[in-house]
């Protein structure tokens, strides 16, 4: 099978010294050269959109190419199509280099001026390991290309509104229908959704903290994998470490994230920090789980204007879900609406612990009864916000969203 190579760089001819080599190399098919860096990442997000198996196995990369620098493009690249591998061709040969264009995810450099023996050996290597990758990855499978995954983040109205067992049950839905999906614990200091799942763990979401260059390999080492096939990225278990994860970790960890997983749901807990407002911000959906008494719902009104004040996020650009409905409360989820100003969803989750006790209890979650209302609701919301792969033969997007839902532009 003849090796795609995709060529990159602002010196026409440069490229066209490259290509003139690349053609040369038994079994390439140099593919048309892109003439900077915003080129070639809307090339490979294109092809990747199509089908993952359109990605060429190799991108040449010169060092004359902008506006992005070289090491930045291929951090990039690296992360949103970790299948693809990066040659960086550059007249700096130091070890100084290397060391960096392999940090960015780089996976060979080529020195100037170009020798056919050196770049066909690069190729030959980078290739094989380009296909190796797709083997284990199930042809790209894995892989996520284009803008990203949804990001979606659950936040608690206060404490004890239901938003850790929302965030689960919004997770597990889209898992089920077939959507590569991880839960990330940003509860810092008090996150359980380890317990929630009995699960017994070593890595968390600190051990991403202090690390610039979150590449495939250390994201899959944090992320541990439940037995639903869910991943998960959980809160340290001791909360003073929280404060390791800052605002600018949190941002890089999300945007890793987004990059290999279809859908992200991030667990923001009831108190706002700093890791948590980056999250929201740079949430496409943002939900805010209240329940239907006076003290959750100005506690929910609250919220949202601090998130206003900060310039996190506009009421009307989060989505409102009441938990613990009941058709006999004063409180009903259009008066909630009406008081905080935000989106609605339109699935309201019923009041029925009975149902969650014996799983919570057991910390078995994920094993809630298929016929329980909560469950149900719960699924209902996560097809309403999107998260759910629509089933063959049905039509996504066939269905209204929240009431006043706008999906927030990147």
């Amino acid at each position: 099978m003849p090796t795609r190579i995709l060529p990159a760089g602002a010196d026409p001819d440069a490229v066209r010294s490259l290509v003139t080599l690349l053609s040369q190399l038994p079994d390439a098919e140099p593919q048309p050269p892109v003439g900077d860096s915003t080129q070639l990442v809307d090339t490979l997000a294109r092809l990747a959109a199509d089908s993952m198996d359109e990605l060429p196995e190799v991108v040449v990369v010169h060092e004359r190419i902008g506006p992005v620098p070289a090491l930045e493009l291929i951090r990039e690249v690296a992360l949103r199509f970790p299948a693809v591998g990066v040659i960086l061709v550059t007249t700096d040969a130091s070890p100084g280099l290397f060391s960096a264009a392999m940090d960015s995810g780089a996976r060979g450099l080529v020195a100037l001026p170009l020798s056919y023996e050196e770049l066909a050996s690069r190729v030959q290597a980078v290739a094989q390991w380009s296909t190796g990758v797709r083997r284990h990855l199930g042809h790209g499978a894995d892989v996520l290309g284009g803008a990203g995954g949804t990001v979606v983040t659950v936040s608690g109205a206060k404490g004890g509104v239901g938003a850790t067992l929302t965030a689960i049950q919004l997770a597990l839905a889209a898992q089920a229908s077939g959507r590569p999906t991880v839960l990330v614990d940003l509860d810092l200091q008090t996150g359980d959704i380890a317990s929630y799942l009995d699960i017994q763990f070593r890595r968390s979401v600190v051990d991403l903290a202090a690390i610039t260059d979150i590449s495939p390999r250390v994201l899959a080492d944090a992320v541990f994998r439940h037995d639903t096939g869910l991943a998960l990225l959980l809160a340290p278990a001791e909360g003073e470490r929280g404060e390791e994860v800052t605002e600018r970790a949190a941002r890089q960890i999300v945007s890793a994230l987004r990059s290999r997983y279809e859908v992200v749901v991030v667990d923001c807990g009831a108190q706002l920090s700093a890791a948590g407002a980056a999250a929201v911000e740079a949430a496409d959906t943002a939900v805010l789980v209240t329940t239907p008494d006076v003290i959750a719902v100005r506690a929910a009104k609250r919220t949202v204007r601090m998130w206003d004040r900060l310039q996190i996020r506009k009421a009307e650009e989060t989505t409102a879900v009441v938990n613990r409905h009941t058709r006999s409360t004063e409180i009903q989820p259009a008066l909630v609406q009406r008081i905080t100003g935000t989106a609605l969803a339109r699935t309201a989750v019923p009041a029925n612990f009975r149902e969650l006790q014996g799983v919570v209890d057991a910390g078995r979650l994920h094993e809630l009864d298929g016929r329980s209302s909560v469950k149900q609701a719960l699924w209902a919301l996560a097809g309403e916000l999107g998260l759910v792969k629509a089933a063959e033969g049905t039509h996504r997007g066939s269905g209204r969203g929240p009431v006043g839902f706008r999906r927030r532009k990147e």
